[in-house]
């Protein structure tokens, strides 16, 4: 299940007023849920008999099989992650002592259906595999990108000017740019940063 988890994306989500990052995988032998605020970093994992434990306390008049829960938390999760909300089904989320409970509330086969998922701190190998290592590799790659446009900005006003030297002109002058300057482009784009980022 954690090595499934690794492959979705996160989605941003909101539970009342706060914002958290969420994935989720379900498969028929159970699920993980790892949830953030960025500040901390929660996770469940819980298998069939989890479930099916679970099920018989919060919906004591449904008598269905483990799979069809399981089946029913993904397609009630996967709106939810994708950024759509369906008014049929609510979520709230409370905080308490280093834990995190994750309320659904909806129906299914026309009877009430509820579900809390129980998350505690996630383990700091798993927070650095789902979310450090990836940032950091995605920060990597963002960097070499910069680095590449940045010489290939710079090749690219060499040859206008090559062109401008030998005598070319710009038929239309609005299509006319300022040479690149990398340390004015570098300077406003950190200040920008630091400006969304307060």
């Amino acid at each position: 299940l954690e090595s499934s988890l690794l492959t979705q994306p996160w989605a941003s989500v909101c539970f009342g007023e706060s914002t958290f990052l969420v994935k989720a995988c379900f498969r028929d032998t159970g699920y993980i849920l790892l949830i953030s605020d960025l500040s901390s970093v929660w996770y469940e994992n819980a298998d069939t008999e989890a479930v099916g434990q679970r099920s018989k306390e919060l919906n004591k008049r449904l008598t269905v099989h483990v799979s069809s829960f399981l089946h029913r938390l993904c397609n009630l999760m996967s709106p939810l992650l994708a950024g759509q909300l369906d008014t049929a089904t609510s979520f709230s989320c409370h905080r308490a002592a280093g834990s995190l409970s994750l309320h659904v509330k909806s129906e299914l086969s026309g009877l009430p259906f509820y579900w809390d998922f129980h998350c505690c701190p996630a383990p700091v190998e798993m927070v650095s595999r789902h979310l450090v290592r990836p940032l950091i590799q995605m920060s990597l790659v963002l960097q070499y990108q910069v680095q590449e446009l940045t010489s290939l900005l710079l090749q690219k006003d060499a040859e206008i000017e090559d062109y401008r030297e030998s005598g070319a002109t710009l038929s239309r002058d609005r299509l006319r740019t300022e040479p690149f300057q990398e340390e004015v482009f570098q300077q406003n784009f950190m200040a920008e940063v630091r400006s969304s980022a307060s």
